[in-house]
């Protein structure tokens, strides 16, 4: 297990609820090499006193070194946690995406906002479309076959796709892959609604084409 210690008086951002760790405000970073090369590995924070502060994903390779899971010293991150938090924000938009156009893209987990950072799922279709991710961090990165799992297990939608944002992933230290990761892939065209107007787009790529 990494253990990152925070600067004095720079635990106050994370204190009040900001779940971002720069560089800037890491002191030193304890821990196996092979574990701190690996982007994601969970890390212990703690404050300069050595008190407990958080648990995170860290990445050597991010301009954002850590990302809180979670600031509760009892929660493991785990699949059941992954699963939870999953769970979670399905049940906060489960009203409003049974009632969703099928034609929208209906954004389903939007990553901190879920405590599962750098995550963003839209749907489009319904519970028989497809179900587009965007792993932005590495923390979410690695703990992804269980995201998919969960979303699977959760939504009934058969097809998940994996929309890849080249810069942000890069910026991670990422390799940029987009594929289908359960089902199939989603057509090159589709019309999609945004607002009043049905425009066709890659919902892979979020490119609107010309009309």
């Amino acid at each position: 297990m990494l253990i990152i210690t925070i600067k004095q008086g720079k635990e106050k951002t994370l204190l009040a609820g900001d779940p971002w760790i720069y560089l800037s405000a890491i002191e030193k970073i304890d821990g196996k090499p092979q574990e701190l090369k690996k982007p994601g590995a969970t890390a212990i924070v703690q404050s300069s006193s050595r008190q407990f502060l958080a648990r995170a994903a860290y990445n050597a390779k991010s301009q954002i070194a850590a990302r809180v899971w979670t600031v509760r010293e009892d929660e493991p991150i785990d699949h059941a946690l992954i699963k939870r938090r999953v769970q979670a924000a399905l049940a906060r938009r489960a009203v409003a995406w049974s009632i969703a156009d099928p034609q929208a893209l209906f954004q389903l987990i939007d990553g901190d906002k879920d405590g599962l950072s750098g995550l963003l799922v839209h749907s489009y279709g319904g519970a028989e479309g497809y179900l587009v991710c965007q792993f932005n961090a590495a923390g979410v990165e690695l703990w992804k076959v269980a995201v998919v799992q969960a979303l699977l297990k959760e939504t009934a939608c058969p097809n998940v796709y994996e929309r890849c944002d080249e810069l942000q992933r890069k910026g991670e230290g990422l390799p940029v892959f987009p594929r289908a990761l359960a089902g199939d892939e989603p057509p090159q065209k589709l019309m999609v609604r945004e607002g009043k107007r049905l425009a066709p787009m890659d919902i892979r790529t979020g490119f609107t084409y010309p009309r």
